[in-house]
């Protein structure tokens, strides 16, 4: 065995030939279109426009979305949504998946409850990689506790005047619309609401927030809402029961998470194997070390242990029995295991990880924010007591 990316999978016993297939073709799209220039889309900060309608047209972003709006539905599951978030996470560059695939946290909503005149306007020219959008629920002074937000949409006549900010919105300097989190009722969940707000309205602007420790060339922004006149056809699915309709997008993007943060881990354990074998110090080859194989061998158990776990999930999910308590401790074990491999894939490598250029150096700085993003360790891990009645 050579413990490269794939070989260091666990054999996956639901996937068939179309999975397989359908992993070679978005490889060999990344392999020509992305990774010969991720490592400068990175450093310059930006992704080029073109990116998402090549992207498009194999499938990408259309992928488990209706065909009446462009999207292939016909049998697509859950096995191919975690092949392309393996493939995605294969390039090195966290930034790219970010925000080319924004659209997976920021589409559903629409699809599963907006009327069918905003599914015919919007969804086609997103999954055409024409336009895009973004999620916008996250405050300044609110993150996992969604339920205390403060933007507000006050209602008069036929149209919600919004005001407020949204902070860490990943695409945001981009979309060209935010499917947005808004209060229009009393405190807690129950005045919550989902609106769609086009970004080019009155009162709209954005602040590119580019001092990150990772994600470099994902633009992501803080958006300002002052006296925005949304149209009340925007409302998506019933006034005051947006909390719902935000939740339940929650279990799809920390599935989809967990599945990159996987397949990241094994992305450093193949760069570290690598060089384990090409690296020789006083005399003979790193991973003639028993320092360094041992350190390898623990980066194999613990990424046994996250894709054992990433495979029962997902059949659970397949089968149509969701857990959100299981998916929240799948995130945190997924984040875990990508931070543990990080760091000693970074000790094997030594100075050369240190250097900007290796996957390994863009994978350390990316930990955090996807041990953060869709819910910390310390809220998935309270949410999944709940969840079991604690």
């Amino acid at each position: 065995m050579s413990l490269d990316f794939d070989s260091a999978r666990l054999s996956n016993p639901y996937l068939k030939s179309e999975h397989e297939e359908w992993r070679t073709q978005v490889r060999r799209f990344f392999d020509r279109e992305v990774i010969p220039y991720a490592e400068e889309w990175d450093e310059e900060g930006c992704i080029p426009e073109t990116l998402w309608p090549k992207a498009a047209e194999i499938g990408i972003l259309g992928l488990g979305y209706p065909e009446r709006y462009g999207g292939i539905e016909e049998d697509i599951d859950i096995w191919h949504q975690m092949i392309l978030n393996e493939e995605l996470a294969r390039i090195g560059v966290g930034g790219i998946s970010a925000t080319l695939m924004v659209h997976g946290i920021a589409l559903p909503p629409l699809v599963n409850y907006a009327s069918d005149a905003l599914k015919d306007e919007v969804i086609p020219p997103i999954l055409r990689g024409h336009k895009r959008i973004s999620l916008a629920v996250t405050e300044p002074s609110t993150g996992s506790d969604v339920a205390q937000l403060q933007t507000t949409a006050r209602l008069e006549g036929g149209y919600y005047v919004v005001n407020g900010s949204k902070m860490y919105i990943t695409g945001g300097m981009n979309a060209n619309w935010f499917t947005t989190a808004v209060r229009t009722g009393g405190s807690g969940a129950s005045g919550i609401s989902t609106l769609l707000i086009p970004s080019d309205l009155p009162g709209v602007s954005r602040k590119l927030l580019d001092r990150k420790q990772g994600w470099w060339c994902s633009d992501t922004a803080t958006i300002y809402f002052d006296n925005v006149i949304v149209p009340k056809e925007n409302l998506i699915g019933m006034e005051n029961n947006g909390f719902g309709v935000i939740m339940t997008n929650f279990n799809s993007e920390r599935l989809a998470m967990a599945a990159g943060m996987e397949a990241f881990s094994r992305v450093c354990l193949e760069d570290a194997v690598q060089w384990s074998r090409n690296r020789k110090t006083f005399g003979k080859r790193l991973c003639d070390h028993q320092v360094i194989r041992h350190k390898i061998a623990e980066m194999k158990q613990r990424i046994n242990a996250a894709n054992a776990y990433l495979q029962a999930v997902c059949a659970q999910v397949d089968q149509g029995f969701e857990n959100a308590g299981d998916i929240a401790l799948l995130k945190v074990q997924c984040s875990q295991t990508m931070e543990f491999c990080a760091r000693e894939a970074m000790q094997i490598l030594g100075g050369m990880g240190y250097m900007r250029g290796s996957r390994i150096e863009r994978i350390y700085r990316e930990v955090r924010v996807n041990a953060i993003g869709g819910g910390s360790e310390e809220i998935m891990r309270d949410l999944a007591a709940r969840q079991f009645g604690l």
